[in-house]
């Protein structure tokens, strides 16, 4: 059982950063492929980031390549997504997610445990 929190959500003005954080419980985090995803009011969970276990490999969607940066901390038990020039496109609710699964998946089906999700509005 893994349980994730994320936190680090909020108001931003575009060009700005913003920098999520999700913490997870579980001794086996080191082997979790966790996965951002985000999702506004009416449209599917689009997938942003994935990051491996040991976090030598990642993926991104091209929408937010350059501009987005995931990393972990498996000391801490915690993943993070840097944010850079955010644009008001990027707003949505972000969550974070995590698979025993092999591979750097992009499809939400993928992911057991999912956080409670954290809201980013990026203003023009």
């Amino acid at each position: 059982q893994v349980q994730l929190v994320e936190s680090g959500g909020g108001l931003v003005q575009a060009g700005g950063s913003l920098r999520l954080s999700c913490a997870a419980s579980g001794r086996t985090f080191n082997r979790e492929v966790m996965g951002w995803f985000r999702q506004v009011p009416g449209k599917a969970r689009e997938f942003v980031a994935v990051i491996s276990g040991s976090g030598a490999n990642t993926r991104y969607a091209d929408s937010v390549k350059g501009r987005f940066t995931t990393s972990r901390d498996n000391a801490k038990n915690t993943a993070f997504l840097q944010m850079n020039s955010l644009k008001p496109e990027d707003t949505a609710v972000y969550y974070c997610a995590a698979t025993a699964d092999y591979g750097l998946g992009h499809l939400s089906g993928r992911y057991k445990y999912w956080g409670q999700g954290t809201q980013v509005t990026v203003s023009s």
